[in-house]
């Protein structure tokens, strides 16, 4: 998300660099300059030459060098640069080895990132409230979400008799209950597993029985398992 430029290309040419521009470079790391050839624009604000230059920090091997990287194909993850045919990696490790499952997922949630209605950073949670059912055991709890942008998102978690707690999300004013937990490795599951805070903050219930608010951790505890730990 954080890659303007997402490319996916092939290790032509790899330049350890030493001294001055070498600086800050962590144990087990080596730095250098690293030409690519541009095999396709995944995603990006403007075309790119067939030959793409950048510093990349390198895994070293098991002795102690770096890897023949030619000819390898590898997913970059940068933003232009100030010079023509550079660009600048977002992070260490904005340099990924390519296959065809991290190909598919990294043009799966840059599709996602543009689409109309695409899921906002989590920032917290809002009021939250839970209400009891007709019978014993069911209800309904609703947890609404702050965003980045102030788009609306909240959870829903229903329990009826017989059958296990379903939980769902939604994006915008209306929600449905009815509606399916997002799939893992989608981005609004990655803005659930890795924004939602560990607990519903007191002051979200405001006003609710302490029953209901029982009733209503209780639930949270099943989106968060649901959802399974924020593994970036």
């Amino acid at each position: 998300m954080a890659a303007p430029t997402i490319v996916d290309a092939a290790i032509h040419d790899v330049v350890p660099l030493k001294g001055p521009d070498a600086a800050g470079v962590q144990p087990g790391f080596a730095r250098a300059y690293v030409e690519a050839d541009v095999a396709a624009l995944i995603r990006g604000p403007d075309a790119l030459p067939p030959t793409v230059g950048y510093v990349a920090d390198i895994p070293l091997d098991s002795r102690g060098r770096i890897p023949k990287l030619r000819k390898a194909r590898v997913l970059l993850f940068a933003r232009p640069a100030q010079q023509p045919g550079q660009i600048q990696l977002v992070s260490r490790d904005g340099q990924q080895p390519w296959s065809p499952e991290a190909n598919a997922l990294t043009r799966k949630i840059a599709t996602e990132l543009v689409a109309p209605g695409a899921p906002p950073a989590i920032t917290g949670i809002g009021h939250a409230f839970h209400t009891p059912g007709a019978l014993p055991g069911e209800g309904e709890t609703q947890i609404f979400l702050t965003t980045a942008d102030g788009s609306p998102i909240s959870l829903n978690v229903v329990r009826r008799q017989g059958e296990p707690p379903h939980w769902s999300s939604s994006i915008g004013d209306l929600t449905d209950p009815n509606a399916q937990p997002p799939a893992r490795d989608t981005l609004l599951w990655y803005r659930l597993a890795c924004g939602l805070p560990a607990a519903i903050p007191d002051v979200s219930f405001d006003g609710v029985d302490a029953a209901d608010v029982a009733a209503a951790r209780e639930d949270y505890k099943i989106v968060l398992d649901s959802l399974g730990r924020c593994e970036r």
